[in-house]
């Protein structure tokens, strides 16, 4: 494993996961999907559980997809998703985005949805996407800006959350605002064709703030974000469960409101 590689620092505990399933193509990779043609062969990094992968697949019936990830015990998972639609173009692998075992102008797409925030180093990431994506194709990628975040109503206890996510993940080796550094770099990886975007997620009717509100509860006393905090010295157990039951006040107020925006990046070789 190359040094460069940062430490997840959510890990794969239920409370992310439970995010992570929620993710389809239509609320994490519209901006993609319209250049998806039914032969193309699509990598799909960082896949977690495969529902994005999925969804690819039955995109491109004539091509094939393999997604990869990191975490060889979430790929059981990804494989059950695929099985559970019957697809049979999609496979999956153990790898890093740093040093990807495939040959050059391997696939028509190389996708990645919310990795390169997490990466010692996401120019050699992209450059790696880059030499594995074939003449013509595409390198997609989707990241989102946590200083970008907002919501409403402000809490004092909710802005420490943030400050605090944002401590831990770059005391992990990632960079938590990679929304707007996408296209810069892409830029240093060598691309010159790249169109940058932009796309939200908002949680605002009741059963979407208690859903995102329970979840980041959740994952802020019991995943391996929360042991990295305190393990870190960035915030001790205490502290945590404030921020926990802000989290579940905030999704409790009527006129609660949270937006997250992502950066996105379609660059064409």
């Amino acid at each position: 494993m190359p040094e460069e590689t940062a430490v997840y620092t959510h890990g794969h505990h239920e409370s992310v996961l439970r995010s992570h399933t929620w993710r389809t193509v239509a609320n994490s990779a519209a901006y993609l999907a319209g250049s998806l043609k039914p032969h193309m062969k699509v990598l799909d990094i960082g896949c977690g559980p495969g529902t994005i992968t999925a969804e690819l697949a039955e995109l491109v019936p004539d091509g094939r997809v393999t997604g990869v990830d990191q975490a060889p015990g979430i790929l059981d998972q990804a494989r059950a998703t695929a099985a559970g639609r019957g697809l049979t173009n999609v496979e999956f692998a153990v790898a890093d985005v740093h040093d990807l075992p495939y040959a050059d102008d391997s696939f028509c797409v190389v996708h990645a949805h919310q990795v390169l925030q997490h990466v010692g180093d996401p120019v050699r990431a992209l450059s790696e996407m880059r030499r594995v994506c074939a003449p013509g194709g595409i390198v997609a990628a989707r990241d989102a800006d946590y200083e970008a975040m907002t919501w409403y109503p402000r809490s004092p206890v909710l802005d420490g959350w943030l400050d605090l996510y944002r401590r831990v993940a770059r005391a992990n080796g990632g960079e938590p605002d990679a929304g707007r550094r996408l296209k810069s770099w892409a830029l240093e990886a060598g691309f010159d064709d790249i169109t940058a975007t932009a796309g939200t997620w908002c949680y605002s009717s009741p059963p979407e703030r208690d859903w995102w509100s329970g979840l980041w509860a959740d994952r802020t006393v019991a995943s391996s974000y929360a042991e990295r905090a305190v393990r870190g010295g960035h915030a001790d157990a205490a502290e945590l469960r404030t921020i926990a039951d802000a989290w579940r006040e905030w999704g409790q107020r009527e006129d609660g409101w949270f937006t997250v925006l992502h950066g996105e990046i379609l660059c064409r070789k």
